[in-house]
């Protein structure tokens, strides 16, 4: 049989070397090499855990055509024996060549035999090559069986032996560098897996965040690709889904007491109401002892009452009005007296935390808190990312910008803000709004938080396309 032309032979080469698919490359190395030696069945073992996983199994002449797609192959994996042809090959590291399974008394083939006995088929010739990486490890076997089929079963000629062997080493260091692409997407998606356990063993509210957004995402990727809009593949996809879960990577540096604050006091309400119990003491001991009278002690402990009202209450409210507001800024001014001198009802600090009109953090808190995004930037900026996935720490640090500019850390504009940026942000505000397990604020129903995404839309912040599109696809659904 004459050996294959070098043509044949770098189309394969070539072949491999562009499959990204690991099922894929597995069945080109099995097809190319029986189509080289013309023979009937071909098995691919792949090496793991010390023994000979089946890979992909063909029998032309029966039928038989397991393993194809990366489905599993039914039978127990081939212990390393040097009795078994191709664990030899493995074990020796070089080809093993039987011109006749019955002439042969070298090798163990009772079990070949008893299938051909049930089957009816006979194996004849065979051969077991070895695939060996670049660093000279062998990661799986070749077996071929009955070379010649469409002509006459005849011995593996020793040219095709070669050609075979120069076949496995090829398709073994693309298998390799497959393998080692894998390795890096799953050192990736490894990072992204601790860093979310991170994060989540610091703020459990955020790791929900972030697994809400990734399951949205998800499911609007995919609502998008079923429709005419299909707009992700399978690459932006997985760059897009990992930039999600890195995104709030950067509130590992954000201080717990500011990232958790539930109230506009945080901690120094017990500073707060510890005073207030202070000062109605001291006005149970004024009227005690006689120095004031009874109409002066009613009038301090209304007062009081009203300032511990007034503090509970704006403490923890979504919103103060401006005549709330005046009442804190009035409370400021009162002071009570003791023997010690004035003690003041709120410091500065306190008074600075309860004048803030909406939400629970202080402008200095806030700015700590949008911090996370540069840190974000920063933290990924240290890792390098393979191409595929190059843009990621951009995408990730982006969140927060809004179309029309007034977003932060970049203030980007919307011809700088990526389609995936702009889906970012929504899927980001709306779990943001509608979370039942933030400390500091509750639920908003679905309904409300599309009509703040609307509004956000109108105001030029965020894509109204795209949330149009979002909410027909109904991706925050069960």
């Amino acid at each position: 049989m004459p050996a294959p032309g070098l043509d044949m032979l770098l189309e394969i080469g070539i072949a491999l070397s562009k499959e990204k698919d690991s099922d894929k490359l597995f069945e080109t190395i099995l097809n190319a090499a029986m189509d080289i030696t013309d023979c009937d069945g071909g098995t691919l073992y792949i090496l793991k855990d010390g023994e000979l996983q089946f890979k992909i199994l063909i029998t032309k002449s029966m039928g038989v055509c397991q393993g194809l797609g990366g489905n599993p192959v039914n039978l127990p994996p081939v212990q390393l024996s040097p009795n078994n042809v191709s664990s030899r090959a493995v074990l020796d590291r070089k080809p093993v060549n039987i011109a006749d399974v019955y002439e042969n008394a070298e090798f163990d083939f009772s079990g070949v035999k008893k299938y051909d006995a049930l089957t009816g088929y006979k194996c004849v010739s065979m051969l077991a090559v070895p695939l060996e990486d670049d660093h000279g490890d062998v990661i799986g076997v070749l077996q071929l069986i009955n070379a010649g089929y469409e002509t006459g079963i005849i011995p593996f000629a020793a040219s095709l032996e070669r050609e075979v062997f120069a076949l496995a080493s090829q398709a073994a260091i693309s298998l390799t560098k497959l393998n080692y692409a894998n390795e890096v997407t799953e050192l990736l998606n490894s990072f992204v897996r601790v860093m979310s356990a991170a994060i989540d063993a610091r703020s459990s509210y955020n790791a929900n965040h972030t697994r809400n957004m990734a399951k949205y995402a998800h499911k609007f990727v995919t609502w998008l690709n079923d429709s005419e809009l299909a707009v992700f593949d399978e690459i932006r996809e997985r760059q897009f889904l990992m930039s999600i879960w890195l995104h709030d990577i950067g509130k590992l540096v954000v201080p717990l007491e500011v990232m958790d604050k539930e109230s506009r006091l945080g901690p120094k309400i017990n500073g707060v109401t510890h005073r207030f119990q202070v000062i109605g003491m001291q006005n149970e001991i004024d009227f005690l002892k006689g120095s004031i009278d009874e109409d002066e002690h009613d009038r301090r402990a209304a007062g009081l009452r009203h300032a511990e009202e007034l503090v509970g209450k704006s403490d923890r409210a979504a919103f103060l009005p401006d005549e709330t507001l005046a009442e804190i800024r009035a409370l400021r001014e009162k002071k009570a007296y003791g023997p010690k001198g004035e003690t003041p009802y709120l410091t500065d600090g306190e008074l600075n935390c309860l004048l803030v009109r909406k939400g629970t953090l202080t402008d200095e808190e806030r700015r700590t808190m949008e911090s996370h995004v540069t840190m974000t930037r920063r933290m990924l900026d240290e890792m390098s990312f393979p191409k595929r996935y190059r843009s990621v720490p951009g995408w990730a640090s982006s969140h927060h910008e809004y179309l029309n500019g007034g977003g932060y850390p970049g203030k980007l504009t919307a011809e700088a803000i990526p389609l995936e940026v702009r889906t970012l942000t929504i899927l980001d505000i709306y779990d943001a709004l509608t979370a039942r397990d933030r400390p500091y604020k509750p639920a908003v129903p679905t309904e409300k938080a599309f009509s703040i995404l609307t509004d956000m839309a109108k105001d030029g912040q965020v894509d109204a396309e795209l949330l149009e599109l979002f909410k027909q696809s109904e991706a925050w659904k069960e």
